[in-house]
């Protein structure tokens, strides 16, 4: 049995991760405040703030064969390696593709990176240089797994980005605006596939920087399997990239945005290398498979429910009728 200690572990990521490593039969522990709910069934909870310089008091008593850290807060990165890094056989650090200085470009491990924030708590505007301050802290330890995620979909996402085009197209059977964009490529890794990885990856004890994201899928094959999902055989309405943008319709996620669609800008977080991940054993479950789970966790929650990515119907509606 393995002993795993998850940063995090009660909101998207971790919790898959500790539900993973408990489903093999593993010791898993999660750190969390607990805001984002419980941990898994079978999964210790301790409960503290990173925040606060003693949050790790009850976990510097034994070694841990793996530590898995989601954190962007280089903060919470540096005191981890500071008060566990030395019980530790293994660390995994889950980074990001906003790391890279050019967004504009395929992104390959070996790119040059933003300068790492200094500071220990990074605001939203400084994500990427706050992970690669993390990153930073992490890579001093020998043991260490850097895994740089692209776009994230699966059950339970709290961005709604992937969810909002299968709930739109089972809430409405009416024509979707959609960006006419349908050659733009899709990188989508399921998160429960990347969860699987961190733990196959920290038993194997592989190290290294490495991309994993999803394997590249052309944006309306996207579009129309997300519509297969919902059962959806309505039509679809295009929309140019600009007269969306003159429309104040965002793109990738947030609020009245089309998500999915990324600006030219950032192409390189849907042109990432994940050959290093592939060689070291990320398998990926087919797109389809991932969009029927998400169509049934979005009727469970709510097709109605305010989300935090897309439009809502009456602003798609306006839309459609200004078109």
């Amino acid at each position: 049995m393995t002993s795993f200690l998850v940063l995090g572990g009660t909101a998207w990521l971790g919790r898959e991760v500790a539900r993973e490593a408990a489903a093999r039969g593993h010791d898993v522990t999660c750190l969390a405040r607990g805001e984002s709910g419980d941990a898994p069934p079978g999964v210790r909870f301790v409960r503290g703030d990173r925040d606060d310089p003693l949050a790790y008091d009850d976990l510097t008593q034994q070694r841990w064969d793996a530590v898995v850290d989601v954190t962007r807060q280089p903060g919470h990165a540096r005191s981890a390696v500071l008060t566990l890094g030395d019980l530790a056989g293994h660390w995994t650090f889950v980074s990001t593709g906003n790391v890279y200085a050019d967004l504009s470009v395929p992104l390959v491990e070996d790119a040059a990176l933003l300068e790492p924030l200094a500071d220990d708590v990074a605001t939203p505007e400084l994500y990427g240089e706050g992970k690669v301050a993390c990153e930073q802290a992490v890579t001093a330890l020998p043991n260490h797994l850097v895994l740089r995620a692209g776009l994230l979909g699966g059950p339970g996402d709290p961005s709604d980005r992937l969810g909002y085009w299968v709930a739109r197209f089972a809430r409405d059977p009416g024509p979707a605006l959609v960006p006419d964009v349908p050659d733009l490529p899709v990188q989508v890794l399921d998160v429960r596939d990347l969860a699987t990885f961190i733990v196959d990856a920290a038993l194997r004890g592989v190290t290294g920087v490495m991309n994993t994201a999803g394997t590249p899928l052309p944006f309306a094959e996207v579009l129309a399997m997300s519509a297969g999902a919902a059962g959806h055989d309505g039509s679809t309405r295009p929309a140019a990239a600009d007269w969306l943008a003159e429309h104040d319709v965002q793109p990738w996620m947030g609020p009245r945005s089309l998500s999915l669609w990324i600006p030219d800008d950032a192409l390189g977080m849907v042109e990432m290398d994940t050959s290093r991940a592939a060689g070291a054993g990320l398998a990926r479950r087919p797109l389809a498979e991932t969009l029927a789970d998400i169509m049934a966790d979005e009727r469970a929650r709510g097709l109605d429910r305010e989300r935090r990515a897309g439009l809502t119907a009456a602003d798609e509606a306006e839309l459609l009728a200004a078109l």
